[in-house]
C-alpha cells in the first residue's frame, strides 16, 4: 500500500488513434503500477470531472463553449494540434478533476498523484501543443477558491517550456512559476515564468540537475508556497521525438526524488500530475513515469513527517 493516493480515471485516455501523443500511456502507467506490486487496487482514487464553475476560474466561457459544443474553428484545432473529439473534451474535464482531487490529497498526506493531466501549454482562451484545459491552474484556483491554501508553485520539469502556465498566472503574486525545458525547442515564444531555466540541446543528467535542484530549493526558501504541483515531464529523455535533452531514466527519476526531497524537507505538500513523454518505445515513456511515483514513494517512506503546511 503506497502512503499517498493516485488519482486515475479510464477516461483519461484521449482516443487520439495514431498519434505522437501516446495517450493511452495513463491506463497502462497504472497498470504497471499494479502488475509490478507498487501500487494496490485501494491505492487508486477515481476523480470526478471538474465542473465548469471550477473551469471558469482559468479558462474564459467563450473557450469552454466552443470544447463543449465542437465549434472550433480550423485554425484552433490546428493549434491544438490533436484531432477534436467528444472523447477528448471529456478525457480534459477528468483530468482537470484528476488534479483537483490529487491536490486536496496532497494536503492531506503529503503526496497526492494525478496519473494524467500536466497540460501547461493550454491558455485562458485557447489550446495548443495537444492542450486544451489547464488542469493544474484549474485545480490551484479551487483550492484558492475552497480557502484550502493560498498560495502554490508550480515545478514544470516537461522538455517544452511551460507559456500556458506563465500566462495565466503572469499577475498573480499567490502563484510562483518554474519552469525547466529546452530553450530551442516549442513554444516559439515563452512567455516569462517567475524562473525560467533555459536549457541548450544535448544536456545531460548532471547539467540538469545542477540547475534544477538549486534554483527549486531557493525558490521554496523564498516564496514559501504552502503547495507545489509538479508538473513531471517525461520528455527531456534522451530518445523522446519531440525533445533534445539527453537525460536518461535513471537520471529523470533522480530527478523527481530530489524535487520531491526538497519539498517534503520543507513540510510543502506535492502534487504531481504527469506530463509530456513521446518516446519511440511507448514502454520507456510508461516507465519514466512509473519511476515518478517510485520516487514520490521513496521520499515519502524515507521522511514520514510532513507539516501540514497547506493548513498554515
Amino acid at each position: 500500500m503506497l502512503p499517498f493516493k493516485l488519482v486515475y480515471h479510464k477516461g483519461y485516455d484521449l482516443n487520439l488513434g495514431e498519434h505522437v501523443f501516446p495517450s493511452q500511456k495513463f491506463r497502462l502507467i497504472a497498470e504497471a503500477l499494479l502488475s509490478e506490486g507498487a501500487a494496490e487496487a485501494r491505492d487508486f482514487l477515481t476523480p470526478a470531472a471538474a465542473v465548469d464553475e471550477d473551469m471558469l476560474r482559468v479558462h474564459t466561457a467563450d473557450w469552454l463553449h466552443k470544447l463543449k459544443t465542437g465549434t472550433l474553428s480550423a485554425s484552433e484545432i490546428m493549434k491544438l494540434e490533436i484531432p477534436f473529439s467528444r472523447e477528448a473534451v471529456e478525457a480534459c474535464w477528468l483530468a482537470a478533476g484528476g488534479s483537483i482531487l490529487a491536490g486536496q490529497s496532497a494536503l492531506r498526506d503529503g503526496f497526492g498523484c494525478n496519473l494524467g493531466g500536466g497540460f501547461h501549454h493550454a491558455h485562458s482562451g485557447h489550446g495548443e501543443g495537444f492542450c486544451a484545459i489547464h488542469d493544474v491552474a484549474v485545480a490551484i484556483r479551487r483550492l484558492q477558491a475552497d480557502g484550502a491554501i493560498r498560495t502554490a508553485m508550480v515545478v514544470d520539469t516537461d522538455v517544452h517550456h511551460g507559456n500556458g502556465t506563465a500566462a495565466i498566472f503572469a499577475k498573480d503574486e499567490s502563484v510562483f512559476t518554474l519552469s525547466i525545458h529546452q530553450l530551442n525547442n516549442y513554444p516559439a515564444y515563452k512567455p516569462p515564468s517567475n524562473v525560467d531555466l533555459d536549457m541548450a540541446d544535448r544536456v545531460e543528467d548532471d547539467e540538469y540537475l545542477g540547475a534544477l535542484i538549486p534554483a527549486v530549493q531557493s525558490a521554496l526558501d523564498e516564496f514559501k508556497p504552502q503547495i507545489v504541483f509538479y508538473v513531471g515531464g517525461a520528455d527531456p529523455f534522451c530518445e523522446d521525438q519531440l525533445g533534445g535533452l539527453m537525460l536518461t531514466k535513471k537520471g529523470l527519476k533522480e530527478r523527481d526524488r530530489r524535487v520531491f526531497e526538497v519539498a517534503r524537507r520543507r513540510g510543502i505538500p506535492v502534487a504531481t500530475a504527469l506530463a509530456g513523454g513521446y518516446a519511440r518505445r511507448v514502454e520507456d515513456t510508461v516507465r519514466i513515469h512509473v519511476n515518478t511515483i517510485l520516487a514520490a514513494r521513496e521520499v515519502a517512506l524515507n521522511f514520514p513527517s510532513v507539516s501540514a503546511a497547506g493548513q498554515q
